[in-house]
């Protein structure tokens, strides 16, 4: 017995030590060190204000929304909005207001007030800390309003490791909740159709599909009922839509609306004295409508005999869209677009 203990101690030790030997040595990992953000941009009107226009893809990301900002100091009766710009996943005003301090009820107040004078749908609020009361005065927007506003409140960070260069944080401490509007508005007499809820389901597809495939198209994650969606264009005032424009078709296209008519022409005459490279790149005869009475024009391709309703072919109908917008980024990028 005594020869027996004495071998299941010594395998038990012979264990441990291969164990023991085999075990990774420690991970040398390191610290997040929080920087003041008064230290990297001293002045909110300008540095911080600018910096965030040129840099609008970190506010898309944090939001999960394709956005343009494009303008810093937009005038709204006689104050100055610190940014304006697009909501393209909502397409809708979108504006922030900017704080490199926390949050106090002044702003709050400049906050709605420049919303109302903008027609904004899509608020955000910036601030290096949020009150208690000021994100329940947030939410309580969010849960009063209709389907189509959104108010956002992001707490701004800076960090770093060791040596490394500072980084900003957009932390997202208020957001919509958009299936909470969504499952409300349903209650209402103007309850989602039957075409529209195939819309919703059919772009949550979509999206997933997008996601999975080209993460960089999009940084969308909310859908619609509408009958179509767009993602962030080549140049601002450009978008990329897919969209069930009429019965039985499908369209993907380059929609060009800058808000300027004549800025549009010039464009849509850019590209189209490129016709026969674009579409010889792309590989297929494109549309090229000019939208007469509209200020906008797009660039087009159609397939037919096509129904949402038919959710058989959802997927079908996915496969075309991400084809055509692989092949209209691929010919677009030889057109060297003016900015």
């Amino acid at each position: 017995m005594l020869a027996r203990s004495a071998w299941l101690i010594a395998r038990l030790c012979a264990s441990r030590t291969s164990l023991v030997d085999t075990v990774a040595p420690s991970l040398e990992l390191g610290r997040l060190e929080p920087v003041d953000p008064r230290l990297v941009w001293t002045n909110e009107a300008h540095d911080f204000t600018p910096w965030l226009l040129a840099n609008a893809d970190r506010l898309s990301a944090a939001l999960g929304i394709d956005l343009e900002l494009e303008a810093a100091e937009h005038p709204v009766g006689g104050y100055s909005l610190d940014l304006v710009g697009r909501d393209i996943t909502n397409d809708a005003v979108l504006i922030v207001e900017n704080q490199l301090a926390g949050t106090d009820h002044s702003h709050l107040g400049q906050v709605l007030t420049y919303a109302a004078g903008t027609g904004a749908s899509t608020i955000v609020w910036i601030a290096t800390s949020f009150r208690e009361e000021h994100r329940q005065a947030l939410d309580w927007l969010n849960e009063n309003t209709g389907e189509g506003t959104h108010f956002f409140g992001i707490e701004l960070q800076v960090v770093k490791i060791g040596d490394s260069p500072n980084a900003p944080l957009f932390n997202v401490v208020v957001q919509p909740n958009d299936w909470q509007k969504q499952v409300r508005a349903a209650t209402l007499p103007s309850a989602l159709s039957e075409k529209g809820a195939a819309y919703m389901e059919f772009w949550r597809r979509f999206l997933d599909r997008v996601h999975a495939a080209h993460p960089d198209w999009t940084s969308g994650k909310a859908v619609g009922s509408d009958n179509w969606y767009e993602m962030k264009g080549p140049i601002s005032g450009c978008r990329y839509s897919s969209s069930f424009p009429w019965q039985d078709r499908l369209r993907h296209e380059l929609y060009i609306d800058t808000g300027d008519g004549e800025k549009n022409m010039e464009i849509f005459e850019h590209l189209r004295n490129r016709q026969e490279q674009l579409e010889g790149e792309y590989g297929r005869a494109l549309n090229w409508e000019e939208l007469p009475g509209k200020r906008a024009c797009r660039v087009a391709d159609y397939t037919d005999s096509c129904s949402v309703l038919d959710r058989e072919r959802h997927d079908e109908y996915i496969e075309w869209f991400l084809d055509a917008g692989v092949r209209l980024r691929r010919a677009l990028k030889l057109a060297a677009l003016p900015l």
